[in-house]
C-alpha cells in the first residue's frame, strides 16, 4: 500500500519513534522556536507573555475552536486545557463522578488502564468488565464478552494502550452508558465518535505537541453533576467556568498544541486525511514485521494492533538490544519497548511521517536480513 506524502517544512536525517513526549512536525517546532524568541504579533518572547493577556485569550479560542472542528464536537461540549497530564485524570475524574455513586466500570486492557483503575478504587466501587490480565494483555474484547450492569456511574477505557499495542477500533460500552475515553495515545489520529462520549482526556505529548497540557472534551450537562465540594482545581465545573484560566495555565504547551492544530488542519487537511496517513505508515511498519520469515513476532492479535505503537521484539533480547543501537546509530531513535515488557516498540503518532516510516521498514527487513 503506498504511503501518502506528509507536507512538512524540512526533511531531517533523525526519525523519532519514542512512545512519548514522541516527534513534532518540523514546521511547529521552527515555529515554536521562533516564538520563543519573539511573537511576532506581540513582539515579547512566548514565555514572557501574560497569560491574562488578549493575545493568550485569542490563543486558546482559536485552539478550542480548532479541536471543535478537527474533532466534530458536539455543541454541549466543553474544551479545557488543563494541567497533570492523564494521571490526573485517573483521579479527577472518579473524584467528580464516582464519589458517592454506584460502581463505575472499567476495561482493564493494559498499563495505563489498570493506572486509571488503581486511582478510582481510592474514591469508590468499581467494577471491572472485562480484563486482559491473564492472557498477558495481548487482545482486547470482544463486545460478546462485555458485561455492563444498570445504573453504572459511568464507563472507562483506554482506546490505546501504549506499552502492550492495543487500539480499539470501535467505541466500546452500551448505548445508553456514559463512556470515558483515555485517549491520550491517539486523539485526532482518526475521526473520535464524540456522539457516543460523555468526557474524553487527552495529554498533548503525542499527537498534539509539548508535555504540560491535557486536553478534557466534556459534555455540560453531565459536567454539572459533579460531586459537591471538590477541591477548586479539581472540579471540571470551575475549569469550565474561567474558560481553562482559573489558574496560569501552561502558555507554551498550549501555543504548541495550537501550532499542531493548525497544522493538521492546513496542512494534513484534517482528521480524516490524517487516518489514511496513519493508516498506511501503520501498514508499512506491520509489512516488515509480519514478511520477515517468523524473525519478528508482534504479541498483538491483529485485530486489535495499535496505528499508534506496533509492539514487536527480535528472537532474542539481545538482539531487541542490537537493533535498537544499530537504529538509533542510523537515525531511527526510541525504538525500546516499554520498561515493563521490554522489546520493542514504533510508535507512529500522526508527526511520524510517512517517509520515516518507510525508512523504518526498511531497515527492520535489512537486519532481519543481516541477523536472520
Amino acid at each position: 500500500m503506498p504511503i501518502p506524502a506528509t507536507p512538512t517544512a524540512t526533511r531531517s536525517h533523525v526519525h523519532n519513534f519514542s512512545g512519548g513526549p514522541g516527534a513534532l512536525p518540523a514546521i511547529v517546532t521552527e515555529q515554536a522556536a521562533e516564538a520563543l524568541r519573539e511573537v511576532p504579533e506581540v513582539g515579547l518572547p512566548l514565555l514572557g507573555i501574560s497569560h491574562r493577556s488578549a493575545w493568550f485569550r485569542g490563543v486558546v479560542d482559536e485552539a478550542e475552536a480548532l479541536i471543535r472542528d478537527l474533532a466534530a464536537l458536539p455543541p454541549d461540549f466543553h474544551v479545557l486545557f488543563l494541567q497533570g497530564g492523564s494521571t490526573l485524570q485517573f483521579s479527577q475524574i472518579p473524584m467528580n463522578f464516582l464519589r458517592g455513586r454506584p460502581a463505575a466500570q472499567y476495561l482493564h486492557t493494559g498499563y495505563w488502564s489498570a493506572k486509571a483503575l488503581a486511582e478510582a478504587r481510592r474514591e469508590g466501587a468499581v467494577d471491572v468488565v472485562w480484563s486482559g490480565e491473564a492472557e498477558g494483555f495481548r487482545r482486547l474484547p470482544a463486545d460478546d464478552e462485555l458485561r455492563f450492569a444498570d445504573g453504572a456511574a459511568y464507563v472507562h477505557y483506554v482506546s490505546n494502550e501504549t506499552v502492550e499495542g492495543l487500539q480499539f477500533h470501535r467505541v466500546p460500552g452500551r448505548g445508553d452508558a456514559v463512556r470515558i475515553c483515555d485517549a491520550s495515545a491517539d486523539f485526532l489520529s482518526a475521526p473520535p465518535a464524540m456522539d457516543r462520549i460523555g468526557l474524553l482526556y487527552a495529554h498533548a505529548q503525542k499527537n498534539l505537541g509539548a508535555a504540560g497540557v491535557t486536553v478534557v472534551l466534556i459534555r455540560d450537562g453531565w459536567m454539572r453533576g459533579g460531586a459537591p465540594g471538590l477541591p477548586t482545581m479539581l472540579d471540571y465545573r470551575v475549569q469550565a467556568a474561567a474558560h481553562s484560566l482559573h489558574n496560569t495555565p501552561p502558555v507554551f504547551a498550549i501555543y504548541v498544541a495550537l501550532l499542531a492544530l493548525r497544522w493538521l488542519r492546513d496542512e494534513i487537511g484534517g482528521v480524516a486525511a490524517m487516518a489514511r496517513i496513519n493508516a498506511a505508515k501503520a501498514a508499512a511498519v506491520y509489512a516488515a514485521i509480519d514478511g520477515s520469515g517468523g524473525f519478528y513476532r508482534s504479541r498483538v492479535a491483529p485485530a486489535d494492533r495499535s496505528r499508534m505503537n506496533a509492539v514487536f521484539t527480535a528472537p532474542t533480547p539481545e538482539l531487541d538490544r542490537r537493533l535498537a543501537a544499530e537504529a538509533a546509530e542510523e537515525g531511527l531513535v526510541g525504538l525500546e519497548g516499554h520498561r515493563s515488557i521490554g522489546g520493542l516498540r514504533a510508535s507512529l503518532y500522526n508527526p511520524v511521517t510517512p517517509e520515516s516510516a518507510a525508512v523504518l521498514a526498511g531497515f527492520l527487513r535489512d537486519f532481519a536480513r543481516r541477523r536472520g
